[in-house]
């Protein structure tokens, strides 16, 4: 089963063609959808209480009492998660969910080595000083960890549920998961995917603050990558 984790703040009104979207393209696997309702002040608890009466795939809503971002949101989210595969999405409609099932068949096709299969934007529907801000933080980011990604912020993304939950969490996990993924020992792909306008409301997140942490939370990376050995491959021996 693929467990579809959807981290969100105040995006009720973008929720409900979210899961149109995903029940349509999900159709014929086995799945769940597991929304995260990031300390929401808007109607999200009540659209989603009617969304889960009237979908036929598991609907559960993991609630914070109080915002605490978007990686530990993700965390909830993988935690509770009872599918073998996890793969994240947006909340606010701007990630595509027509690509969720391609990643899934990308992450499984590459066989045990590969740990990761990302998503990578093109057409950005953003501000221009956001895609600006954002590709000079994607640049500097691959220039110093070598993730094997152009676009390490895109929601989108399908890991296995058991590495997902090996990898460090911090508040800012989520722009770093290719370079987790490559510090234990495993390989990423990466596919284009198509960016789309934001539906309704707005980001909840700023450039200047976003730029801040990510300058800090990329020296801690590159610090656990500095100290990390190589992965060992170890074997049990058995004498039965």
């Amino acid at each position: 089963m693929i467990s579809i984790v959807i981290p969100c703040k105040n995006e009720a009104e973008n929720i409900p063609p979210l899961l149109d979207e995903i029940e349509q393209h999900m159709a014929g696997r086995s799945f769940e959808v597991i929304v995260v309702d990031d300390g929401s002040t808007d109607d999200t608890a009540t659209v989603l209480a009617e969304e889960h009466a009237r979908r036929p795939f598991p609907l559960r809503h993991v609630r914070h009492r109080e915002s605490v971002g978007q990686s530990l949101s993700l965390r909830s989210g993988v935690l509770a998660a009872d599918g073998a595969i996890v793969a994240t999405i947006d909340g606010d409609g701007q990630n595509d969910p027509q690509y969720i099932p391609q990643l899934v068949d990308r992450l499984v096709e590459a066989g045990p080595g590969v740990g990761i299969a990302c998503g990578q934007r093109v057409k950005r529907k953003d501000t221009k000083l956001k895609q600006l801000s954002s590709r000079f933080a994607n640049w500097l980011r691959g220039s110093i960890l070598g993730d094997k990604t152009r676009d390490s912020g895109c929601g989108l993304k399908v890991l296995h549920t058991e590495t997902f939950r090996r990898l460090p969490f911090f508040n800012g996990t989520h722009r770093f998961l290719p370079a987790l993924v490559i510090q234990e020992g495993y390989d990423v792909v990466a596919m284009d995917v198509v960016d789309r306008p934001r539906r309704f409301g707005k980001s909840n997140y700023g450039i200047l603050d976003r730029g801040l942490r990510g300058a800090m939370d990329l020296f801690g990376v590159w610090w656990l990558k500095r100290r990390r050995r190589q992965m060992p491959v170890a074997e049990e021996v058995r004498y039965d």
